[in-house]
This record gives structure tokens, C-alpha cells and sequence, in this order.
């Protein structure tokens, strides 16, 4: 079974990383090692744009008719996503959404199979099982007061609509810089955000993991309870 997990932040071998990590290992540990072919894909190693509202792919008849047209850098990660078995979504959260090479790849991604019919229905080659992960510096409370789940939820919709109904996690008040004294954050405590990195991202970590696992269970045997 295909494993892939996408990571939407620019910064390698941080927050998002180690979170998509644990979540792909928690699914190879379900599905089994010897049946787990897994990649890490960084969006921020290539070059791409979002959808550009050419409606090749809604074309009747056209050579691209349910795929998307433009080649691209993100064009083989693209294809390798479709035919995922599951396929994990990191991303940090930049003014209340996900990174812009997220939301692009996903406009990539998902257009391409929704078409334009009463039901809006999906052409997608499979059903991957999906996970989300967020990752942002704000608080729980934070989050909440300003809506955030009701903005991602947006995204979460058309996953739907397209694949199949996403796992997620929201991770908050994640550890920023290596030494805060170079930055101007007054906003936040550099000690605080320590603490909570010592004693919460463990456990963040193991949330991730067992949703990957939940996912690998779901995607061998599809009566696994949520």
C-alpha cells in the first residue's frame, strides 16, 4: 500500500515534519512494514502554481478531460497522490489557513476530479484515506475564539467531496525558533513555549501516530470503526 505524506511547511525537519512522520509510521505499523511503500513530499521543493481556470480538465472529450493540464514541478507529485492509499496533509497554519503551497497544490489536486455535474461528484482513480495535520503557534483558545476550524473546515469539504471524509489534529503553541533572543516576539514566552514543547509535542507526536495508524487499519479493512 501507498503511503504519502505531503508537507506543506517550508521548513524542513521541523513541527509539521515530525508530526507527518509519525502519522506515516503509525500507518506502515498498521498496514505492516513489508506492505508499506512510503515517500515525504516537500511542496516547497518545487515550483508550481495553483489552479490556472483553464477547464481542460472539464473539457467533453478533451485529452485532459478529468486530469489536470498543466505540467509543472508539482505535476509527478500530483499523480503520486492520486494514487495514494493514504495520503497525509501537513501544513502550519499562516493567518488562520493553510501555507499557499498548500492550498495551491490542493486546487491541483482536487479540481481536476470534481466535476461540474448536479451532484458535483468526483472522478478521483481512488479513495485514499486522508489525514490532516495542523500546526500552528497559537493557543487552543486562540484557535477557537478566532474560528479556525470553521476556516479549515472549508478545505476539509472538498477533500470530502473529492475523496473521502478526513482524520485530523490541530497542534497548537508549537515551539517557533531555535533562539527566540534573535526575533522580535514579545507577544510570546520563549519559556512557556519551551515548556509546552517539552511537555505537550510528545504528546502531539503520539496523537499523530495513532491517527496514521487509525488510517492504515481503515485502509485494510474499511469496517474499522472511526
Amino acid at each position: 500500500m501507498k503511503i504519502y505524506a505531503v508537507n506543506g511547511s517550508p521548513r524542513k525537519t521541523k513541527n509539521t515534519e515530525h508530526l507527518l512522520l509519525q502519522a506515516t509510521r503509525g500507518a506502515a505499523d498498521a498496514i505492516g512494514a513489508e506492505n508499506a511503500e512510503t515517500e515525504l513530499i516537500h511542496l516547497y521543493d518545487y515550483s508550481y502554481t495553483g489552479c490556472r481556470s483553464c477547464f481542460a480538465c472539464k473539457r467533453l472529450n478533451g485529452k485532459s478531460y478529468g486530469k489536470c493540464a498543466v505540467r509543472d514541478g508539482i505535476t509527478e507529485a500530483i499523480e503520486k497522490a492520486a494514487e495514494a492509499d493514504i495520503l497525509l496533509l501537513g501544513s502550519p497554519i499562516y493567518f488562520a489557513n493553510i501555507s499557499g503551497m498548500m492550498k495551491n497544490f490542493l486546487e491541483r489536486l482536487l479540481f481536476q476530479y470534481f466535476v461540474y455535474d448536479e451532484g458535483y461528484s468526483s472522478l478521483a482513480p481512488k479513495k485514499p484515506e486522508i489525514g490532516l495535520i495542523y500546526s500552528m503557534n497559537v493557543k487552543e483558545a486562540e484557535m477557537n475564539a478566532l474560528n479556525y476550524k470553521e476556516i479549515l473546515n472549508m478545505n476539509e469539504f472538498f477533500i470530502e467531496k473529492v475523496f473521502t471524509k478526513p482524520e485530523k489534529i490541530y497542534v497548537n503553541d508549537t515551539y517557533q525558533f531555535d533562539d527566540y533572543s534573535k526575533y522580535k516576539v514579545e507577544c510570546f514566552s520563549e519559556s512557556d513555549k519551551a515548556k509546552v514543547r517539552e511537555e505537550e509535542f510528545p504528546l502531539d507526536l503520539e496523537r499523530a501516530y495513532r491517527m496514521g495508524n487509525l488510517l492504515g487499519k481503515k485502509a485494510t479493512n474499511p469496517l474499522t470503526p472511526r
